[in-house]
């Protein structure tokens, strides 16, 4: 007998009868899972910000940051790509908060990497509102 826990497998092994005196073992196995429900298509479920509140605050990152005007700033891009430590992250904040009206939890504030994540969390505090 078989069984598979998340990422474990665990074997159970039952001795084989036979004529002779050997230990000869038969491994059974049986392997199951559990289908995940499938979204029908055509619905998309979405919690990333609008590509304006990107726009808005990778403008006011860059500002904070004191970069250029043509520097490639995206979604995706990390504080800590573009040179912003943990005070320079601190100040993007305040600076987001008072932009947008809105008041960012510290322990939200620490979990804030990229401009995606400042983004979505400021367009679900506006929302919240």
């Amino acid at each position: 007998m078989a069984s598979i826990t998340g990422s474990s497998v665990s074997f159970k092994c039952a001795p084989l009868q036979s004529s002779f005196h050997s230990k000869n073992y038969a491994l059974k196995l049986s392997v199951s899972w559990r289908r995940t429900p499938v979204m029908p298509r055509g619905l998309s479920v979405s919690c990333a910000a609008k590509p304006e509140m990107v726009t808005k605050v990778s403008d006011i990152v860059k500002s904070q940051l004191a970069l250029a005007e043509d520097a490639k700033v995206t979604g995706e891009t990390k504080f800590s790509e573009i040179g912003a430590d943990s005070l320079d992250t601190v100040e993007i904040v305040m600076k987001l908060e008072e932009e947008f009206g809105v008041t960012v939890e510290e322990e939200n504030a620490q979990t804030i990497t990229t401009i995606q994540e400042a983004a979505d969390m400021i367009e679900a505090l506006q929302q919240n509102k």
